[in-house]
């Protein structure tokens, strides 16, 4: 990681945590008078070391937070496998990872001239079948 005093990792965490960087600058242990606070936070977010930090710390919760794929695709294994889990939960974690598969590709082939018109029709199926 960045080469960061403690005062500025302080700064930094507790910034990542709450978005103020006036509270996290002086949460982190600096004094200030007047709206010295605000305008030493502001000079800390732009110092490279801290922005670097920032970085690296974000790429780091994203690893540690958000789902990748893989986790994603495991996780609906673990449903799809389960006897205990209701049949519903088990058919649509199938078919998340069909999807995500590519198993449902649909092919359309048109055929008939081309007069430069578009029309859309929608159908309901419960009258269609009547």
């Amino acid at each position: 990681m960045s080469d960061l005093n403690i005062k500025q990792k302080r700064f930094a965490d507790y910034y990542i945590e709450t978005g103020n960087a006036t509270a996290s600058y002086l949460r982190a242990g600096y004094e200030a008078k007047g709206n010295a606070a605000e305008v030493n936070a502001s000079r800390l977010l732009r110092n490279a070391k801290v922005m670097e930090y920032f970085k690296e710390r974000n790429e780091q919760l994203d690893v540690q937070f958000i789902a990748d794929i893989t986790e994603t695709k495991r996780f609906w294994t673990e449903i799809m496998r389960d006897e205990n889990a209701d049949m519903k939960d088990r058919l649509r974690a199938s078919e998340f990872i069909a999807k995500t598969n590519g198993a449902f590709v649909e092919k359309k082939e048109l055929q008939g001239a081309f007069n430069g018109k578009i029309t859309f029709g929608f159908v309901d199926p419960a009258i269609a079948d009547a």
